[in-house]
């Protein structure tokens, strides 16, 4: 059992570490919280879901969070580039407005009624692992975010690319005097956060039931990942999924009726003895 514990909080650790990374990825360059953020992964589960029907699994792994990627890009000139100047309260208004309209976007497309996606035949079976049948897409789900934090490790630290986006998010003015365009830096950053959200969804879509109301659990835990982390910290951010991944796991076997305040639990405990975070606002 303990086993299984922690092997069912490492699986849901990595789809909120691919889900909250794009969301601290927003904040630390458009400095925006974004209240869609959940909304988004939860379309990005349905055009996956579409895509899968009309192509297969794989094709929806790689295509939807494409398309997440174009839409992140139309938001932000849209929504995010405008309200980066704005009172948080305005920030609230109009990223929960955009929470709706996507949600009744999703009503109105795919209907009310519970969706699934199939497990894909190569990953349907499973394997021995200490004495414990595990799914094998399970153990993929655990690979796909370790791999995709590693990518976004490599992106950030070598790429060109990369380094104007951690110097933006550090100084975006002697940043944009050095010549480099940070207006389409930070395109691209809204747009690739969003593309986590939409990973986030098509890979968790084989493991729990399609609704317009999906993105509400996983846009909380991401917040506390992001709060826990540090705001704008993508390596606070892994530590603190798989810490909540952990506490969510054991919370819901050994605390069922404390599993819903367990994180903010944990995060109360740890921003009274690091109020900046585990690794403060570094990106």
């Amino acid at each position: 059992m303990l086993g299984i514990s922690i092997f069912n909080g490492l699986v849901y650790g990595s789809l909120l570490i691919i889900c909250a990374s794009g969301l601290a990825m927003i904040y630390g360059l458009r400095r925006v919280v974004n209240f869609a953020h959940g909304a988004l992964y939860m379309l990005g589960a349905y055009i996956g879901y579409s895509l899968s029907l009309h192509l297969n699994f794989w094709f929806a792994l790689l295509l939807a969070p494409l398309v997440m990627l174009l839409l992140g890009m139309l938001l932000d000139k849209l929504v995010f580039h405008p309200l980066q100047e704005r009172d948080p309260l305005s920030v609230l208004l109009v990223t929960f407005g955009l929470l709706l309209v996507l949600e009744d976007l999703v009503r109105a497309t795919w209907g009310r009624a519970s969706l699934s996606i199939e497990v894909p035949e190569l990953l349907a079976g499973s394997v021995d692992l200490f004495g414990n049948p595990t799914p094998l897409y399970r153990l993929a789900v655990i690979g796909l975010g370790v791999g995709s934090m590693v990518a976004l490790w490599a992106w950030l630290r070598f790429a060109r690319t990369g380094l104007y986006v951690r110097a933006a998010s550090t100084d975006p003015l002697t940043t944009a005097m050095m010549g480099v365009n940070t207006e389409r830096v930070n395109a691209l950053v809204v747009g690739i956060g969003t593309a986590l959200a939409g990973l986030a969804g098509v890979a968790a879509a084989p493991l729990l039931s399609l609704a317009p109301s999906m993105g509400a659990d996983v846009l909380v835990d991401s917040f506390v990942v992001v709060v826990i982390g540090g705001l704008g910290s993508l390596g606070g951010a892994l530590i603190s999924a798989f810490l909540l991944g952990q506490v969510q796991s054991f919370g819901t076997i050994y605390l069922p009726s404390l599993s819903a305040v367990l994180p903010f639990l944990m995060m109360i405990a740890i921003l009274i003895w690091r109020p900046s975070g585990l690794a403060g606002n570094r990106v």
